[in-house]
């Protein structure tokens, strides 16, 4: 059995912020990145580390283990169809490295990234609407 190693209430506060963040104006996200090293990805969140929720979100991935992380990465990964929940510990190990040391970034960098979060929580039967 699949099991989160992240409190699915911190995951809905991270999905907020994030969903709080990406609904600005003057934030702009270009085409979905090929990987995590994408530079424009920090780029933006140097643009605007004065934001609070952003400040948020980003002390709370920082905060988590590295293995959180790669969950992070990998929920968005399953929520998107890229990997099948049988599949999660592959999907998070491949998480695990470049992906979990950036991983707010990279998530940041993924316009869907909110609707994927969201479905990768549904496939282990959660939901940020209870």
């Amino acid at each position: 059995m699949s099991k989160l190693h992240i409190q699915p209430e911190t995951l809905c506060q991270i999905i907020a912020k994030v969903r709080e963040f990406q609904a600005k104006e003057e934030v702009v996200l270009p085409d979905v990145p090929s990987g995590p090293a994408e530079d424009w990805a920090l780029q933006m969140l140097a643009d605007h580390s004065d934001d609070l929720g952003l400040q948020a979100m980003n002390e709370a991935i920082a905060e988590m283990s590295q293995r959180q992380r790669a969950e992070l990465v990998a929920l968005m990964w399953l929520g998107r169809g890229d990997y099948e929940l049988e599949d999660w510990e592959t999907a998070v190990d491949d998480a695990i490295g470049e992906y979990s040391l950036r991983a707010g970034a990279y998530l940041l960098a993924h316009p869907m990234v909110v609707d994927d979060l969201e479905e990768g929580l549904i496939a282990f039967g959660y939901s940020c609407e209870d």
